[in-house]
């Protein structure tokens, strides 16, 4: 076993932080407060190749591991929550879902523009009655031939109001239940592609999250990803990888969160010496560095072993789940060390704390996590996965 990063991880790291730094920390609170799309800040990441990290270079991509893009993310979500949610959205579930599933045709048609940030991808699953039981998709794709009629709602996009190109995942035979569900590529610019508000959210809040409406929407039969019936297994392979995405990004905010306090801690004088000295603070950061180092190994552990072309699907359950946990425990931590400058958005612990919430619900909530490696468990998996 080798826990030591390569040259090229810690180059990743390296440009990864100091593009953070540069580009996403100046206006951030301003952002968050004002809602305010994070565009050029997008625009530059995907001149970096940030947003097409692990995407074929022939197809405009960068052609890295997924340990680069976790590396990446975590430096990312130490500043940006807004900016590496898209990036992960677009690396994890659009370039991945589209590279490893779709047709030659549909990588040559929509990767390149994906990998270089000019279009950004959405997913699409969330459903009214639609979250965690993902099998219950209401929204239709009827078979017509040469074409689908795709009809239906979305709730909780990310990148729902500019992207470009949408993953509808939709119900096409309702008598085969999730076998007869089919992921549609949809141009957002067709016609019936409908856009709602975008939504007013605790964390994350630069993003933009929106209900999309889909009304009569003709979609070529040449844009459905893998045979037909293939859309619930496409899902649920893509999310798995994405998993490893998320739970970098929880480990970013607790990363983050636990940099601050100490940070603060050495600079705060309480009783007439720096705060960190006092045990009930040391302790504190004890425990928060423990979190983020277990959450690292976690991570980390679950790209490699992807990369390895291992099973990865109970590793990156288990690595979302303890790094969203660890999200929350150390930025609410990071908060209390603060004091009460903690509570004020100047110091930047807060927007960290409201961001790792979403990190415990979205791409498979924390109960899910638990349900799948329940699952994992009955049938006797072992901690260290075979070779598939």
């Amino acid at each position: 076993m080798n826990f030591e990063l390569s040259e090229q991880h810690l180059a990743v790291r390296e440009a990864a932080r100091d593009f953070a730094r540069q580009e996403c920390l100046p206006g951030v609170i301003e952002r968050d407060s004002n809602m305010t799309h994070p565009t050029e800040i997008l625009k530059k990441m995907g001149e970096m190749g940030f947003l097409g990290m692990m995407v074929d270079p022939k197809y405009g991509g960068g052609g890295m591991d997924s340990l680069s893009y976790a590396i990446a993310m975590e430096e990312f979500s130490k500043i940006d929550n807004s900016c590496s949610v898209v990036m992960s959205v677009n690396n994890s579930l659009v370039c991945w879902g589209i590279e490893t599933f779709g047709t030659e045709e549909q990588k040559q048609k929509y990767l390149p523009k994906l990998a270089t940030g000019e279009w950004i991808g959405a997913f699409c699953l969330s459903e009214p009655e639609a979250g965690s039981d993902a099998t219950s998709q209401r929204t239709t794709a009827v078979d017509m031939g040469d074409h689908y009629i795709l009809n239906g709602t979305k709730n909780w996009i990310t990148n729902g109001g500019t992207s470009q190109l949408h993953l509808v995942i939709a119900q096409t035979n309702p008598e085969l239940g999730h076998r007869g569900i089919n992921c549609l590529i949809v141009e957002t610019s067709w016609d019936g592609v409908v856009v709602g508000a975008k939504e007013d959210k605790l964390g994350i809040r630069s993003s933009d999250t929106h209900t999309i409406m889909y009304n009569d929407v003709k979609v070529p039969k040449e844009n459905r990803v893998g045979e037909d019936g293939f859309g619930f297994k496409f899902a649920m392979k893509t999310l798995s990888g994405g998993r490893i995405g998320i739970a970098a990004q929880a480990l970013g905010i607790a990363a983050g969160s636990y940099e601050l306090a100490a940070a603060y801690a050495k600079e705060r004088v309480a009783f007439g010496k720096p705060i960190i000295k006092h045990q009930g603070v040391s302790f504190k950061l004890a425990d928060m560095a423990m979190q983020v180092e277990a959450a690292r190994m976690l991570v980390y552990r679950s790209a490699w072993l992807k990369d390895q072309g291992m099973e990865y699907d109970m590793a990156s359950s288990m690595a979302k789940l303890a790094a969203s946990e660890a999200a929350m425990k150390v930025s609410v931590e990071a908060v209390q060390v603060h004091g009460g400058y903690g509570f004020v958005k100047e110091y930047h612990v807060e927007r960290l704390m409201r961001d790792a919430k979403i990190t415990q619900i979205y791409e498979g909530t924390s109960e899910v996590q638990r349900i799948v490696l329940g699952r994992f468990v009955e049938n006797g998996k072992l901690y260290l996965p075979d070779h598939k």
